[in-house]
């Protein structure tokens, strides 16, 4: 699947972040824990050069507990700071102000020596469609300010947001880059819909869904769809997913006239599953696959500054 998905609106919103980021002493990058490097904007590093920036593994409530652990000490070993964080509940993020402030510390302290203490600090707040910037906004401010919705594309405008006296954020629309390059990438963003379903083939996307995770998490898909074996489909990816998927779909009851497996319907029902993590908690990508292609080690001292994924 040859995954691209660039609307003339981000292009837009490159531009205004650019003009913005003048009006702002940091950043906050929104990350989907289920997939820390392809959620990673290659273009953010550019844009946002020289700002101090936040990273925060959102939707970890989604994602494998030990995988999130593994990303957030390789970021921290990259002298990166890090926030693990559950917009839908709110975990993680009553610390959100508090990791803010010990990111600018430097630059509030030289407003308190100068006899301006109690500046308000201002944060643009980043990250690609769909990962959940506004509903982390509304978290960290405790009402609903920000427009949010359970698809990419929803926020097109910049808005400003009072977190507290001392705590402004600059909410930004979702933008991608205008080529995603390989091809494992543009799956992971439209597994967990930072790409429009519209432009997809639904079913194609979910095969190569089931097919990773009955290879990385056989027995979590075993008891999501109530399989005791997992079919076989041989080395093709696609081929292997439409066995798992007819399958799952015999088990759920999913079938069109004459008894045959509804696979279109089970197909949109494992998306949505696996984006409301109903499915269960699956993280997509690993630091040590990072550090094996580019001969990183794991351990050693940390490297300061945004890493180029």
């Amino acid at each position: 699947m040859n995954i691209q998905w660039y609307p003339g609106h981000m292009a837009k919103t490159r531009r205004m972040i650019e003009a913005d980021l003048r009006q702002v002493h940091g950043v906050c990058e929104i990350l989907d824990a289920r997939i820390p490097r392809s959620s990673r904007n290659p273009d953010i590093d550019a844009l946002t050069a020289g700002k101090p920036r936040l990273l925060v593994l959102n939707r970890a409530d989604q994602a494998d507990p030990e995988a999130t652990a593994r990303w957030s000490r390789y970021f921290q070993r990259r002298g990166l700071s890090v926030l693990e964080t559950d917009s839908k509940s709110g975990r993680g993020i009553r610390r959100f102000p508090d990791a803010v402030r010990e990111l600018l510390s430097d630059r509030i302290r030289a407003w308190t020596e100068k006899g301006q203490p109690g500046r308000v600090v201002r944060v643009m707040v980043l990250g690609i469609p769909n990962v959940g910037k506004s509903t982390f906004i509304n978290r960290a401010a405790g009402r609903k300010s920000a427009k949010a919705e359970d698809r990419p594309g929803v926020t097109r405008g910049k808005q400003w947001v009072t977190v507290d006296r001392g705590l402004e954020l600059l909410d930004t629309p979702g933008i991608l880059w205008p080529k995603l390059g390989d091809q494992e990438t543009g799956l992971h963003l439209a597994f967990t819909g930072a790409v429009r379903d519209e432009v997809l083939d639904t079913e194609t996307l979910a095969c190569h869904l089931l097919n990773y995770l009955s290879r990385r998490y056989p027995e979590a898909v075993k008891t999501a769809f109530r399989l005791e074996t997992l079919p076989e489909g041989g080395d093709n990816a696609v081929l292997s997913g439409f066995e798992v998927l007819k399958a799952a779909a015999v088990r759920r009851g999913c079938r069109i006239s004459g008894g045959e497996p509804d696979t279109e319907r089970m197909a949109r029902l494992a998306l949505d599953e696996f984006r409301s993590g109903k499915l269960g908690r699956f993280t997509l990508e690993e630091p040590e696959a990072i550090q094996t292609t580019t001969g990183e080690a794991e351990t050693g001292e940390a490297e300061h500054g945004p890493v180029d994924l």
